[in-house]
């Protein structure tokens, strides 16, 4: 899988996983919106899914491939706004800006997102 050589050349972690980011404004703290002076600034970075272990991972444990994949996403995006789980504390902050963005795409599609990372801490 693609993902896992990535995650080994940028984590050194040589396993598989769901979701890479590569915020652009790498100081950014969560909460914080980036301040750009310039257009190309607009950049919030990258996301790099693991499309073929999230399917695997849905299957292993019946979950919907569509939700797990939207989650991901939103997880990913929140790591390009600068939260990370590095630390309880951190976690934390994270886990509620996730549930929050979560929250809100859950009304507008009349689903149920929830963050994977829910029992992390």
């Amino acid at each position: 899988m693609y993902i896992q050589q990535l995650n080994k050349t940028y984590r050194q972690k040589n396993i598989p996983t769901d979701v890479l980011s590569f915020p652009f404004h790498e100081n950014l703290k969560g909460g914080k919106l980036p301040q750009p002076c310039i257009q190309d600034d607009y950049n919030l970075g990258d996301i790099f899914l693991g499309v073929e272990y999230i399917y695997q991972q849905c299957g292993q444990n019946h979950r919907d491939y569509n939700s797990i994949l939207t989650v991901t996403i939103a997880h990913g995006m929140c790591h390009l706004l600068g939260y990370k789980h590095n630390t309880e504390t951190n976690w934390q902050q994270m886990y509620e800006k996730e549930t929050q963005i979560l929250h809100k795409l859950s009304k507008l599609t009349g689903t149920n997102f929830e963050p994977l990372s829910k029992h992390q801490f």
